[in-house]
This record gives structure tokens, C-alpha cells and sequence, in this order.
């Protein structure tokens, strides 16, 4: 489903990616781990394919780096949930709102909205709290949002980039569970993390990246 290949992708600066291999099946849960700075985020960059490599390849549901036209890339993005660091909600918006907005964009019919909207909050259990504004929730409520806006596409994979990293240690393993249960249903994951911590006992695979290497 996801496959990096021998992939070099170098900064103006000289730092960057260099020889990334990295593959994700589907249904498969991977921790890209690694510290500050080691490229991590750039790895999910490629996958979304917001930067392209000088050399190698990505593939990404059909969809190949070597030949994707800027036309195709918004039809690649719809295929993945991206779940980033700071929530990226809408602070005007209600929860409800928040996870239906991709859907309207996308012209999807109300009736759809609401059925894929109702049915993402129950699976990351903020139905009762769908009326509220963003900013009344708490850390870990915000990011349950943004999980439920990234799960709402029915995307063939979740991107998650360092998404405990704003969470008490408390709200980080309810996340890294909800995630675990959001799996076990069926969707792939690939979570970025810098936190050592929250892969130990969890019995999945983990790719290791240092100094924009993967080992």
C-alpha cells in the first residue's frame, strides 16, 4: 500500500532524507521513531507527497512519485488521514463541525455527512460532546477531534505526526489505545514519535530514523 524505496531528498541547506526504505501493508500499525530533527515528519511529507525525492521512489495506493501529476496529488490526499501535533481545528467551529468540514468541501450529500459524522465521533468517543466549541475541549479531547476529522474520508491509512506531543502522559496512552482500537478495525497506521515510551509492549512493527536514515 505504501512503499519508500532507496528515497535521498536533500534541503537547500545539505540536510535532509537520505537512503529511506520503508514499507506499511495494509491493516499494518508502524512507529517511525527517532529523534527531534531526524526526519520523521519529512518521511510522512513524502507519503502525502507535499516534498519529492532526487533519487528513488514513492509509491502510495497506486499513486507513484515518479509519475504523479499536481493535478492527482489532491485525489491522493483524500486517500490519507494526516493527524498533526496541534490539532489544526477550527476554533469557531463545533466538534461537529470540525469533523464534517473536509466533507463539504469534498460536495458530499448531508444526509452522508451527518451518518459518517455521527459514526467517527462514536468511535472516538466524543458523541456527547459534539456541540461544543474546539477550544472548551481539553488537550486529549482535541485531538480525539482531529482524529475523527482525519477517520471521517475513510482513508486507507492514518498519518500521525507526533500527535502525543502536546498531551499529559495520561491523555497520550488514551491515545495511542484509541489508536491501537482504530486499527483493529481495519486501518492501516503509520505514527511518528520521538517517545520511546509509548511503543514498549505494544507488539508492532517500529522503523527506526537517525540523522534521516532508517535502520
Amino acid at each position: 500500500m505504501i512503499e519508500i524505496s532507496n528515497v535521498r531528498a536533500k534541503y537547500p541547506g545539505g540536510e535532509g532524507l537520505d537512503m529511506i526504505n520503508l514499507s506499511v501493508k495494509p491493516g499494518e500499525f508502524v512507529y517511525l521513531i527517532g529523534p527531534s530533527g531526524a526526519g520523521k515528519s519529512s518521511v510522512l511529507k513524502l507519503i502525502y507527497m507535499d516534498i519529492f525525492p532526487q533519487s528513488g521512489y514513492v509509491k502510495v495506493d497506486g499513486y507513484n512519485s515518479l509519475t504523479i501529476k499536481k493535478r492527482q496529488i489532491p485525489y491522493l490526499r483524500r486517500r490519507l488521514g494526516i493527524i498533526f501535533q496541534d490539532f489544526k481545528l477550527l476554533t469557531d467551529r463545533t466538534v461537529y463541525d470540525n469533523v464534517a468540514f473536509s466533507l463539504h468541501v469534498t460536495n458530499t450529500r448531508r444526509q452522508e455527512i451527518k451518518r459518517r459524522v455521527l459514526r467517527v465521533l462514536a468511535e472516538v468517543g466524543l458523541s456527547h460532546l459534539r456541540s461544543k466549541m474546539s477550544f472548551e475541549l481539553s488537550g486529549g479531547e482535541q485531538q480525539r477531534v482531529a482524529i475523527a476529522r482525519a477517520l471521517v474520508n475513510e482513508p486507507i491509512i492514518l498519518l500521525a505526526d507526533e500527535i502525543t506531543g502536546n498531551l499529559d502522559p495520561a491523555s497520550e496512552e488514551e491515545i495511542v489505545d484509541l489508536l491501537e482500537k482504530i486499527n483493529a478495525k481495519g486501518t492501516a497506521i503509520l505514527m511518528a514519535t520521538h517517545d520511546d515510551r509509548l511503543v514498549r509492549g505494544r507488539n508492532r512493527k517500529i522503523v527506526k530514523i537517525i540523522k534521516g536514515r532508517t535502520l
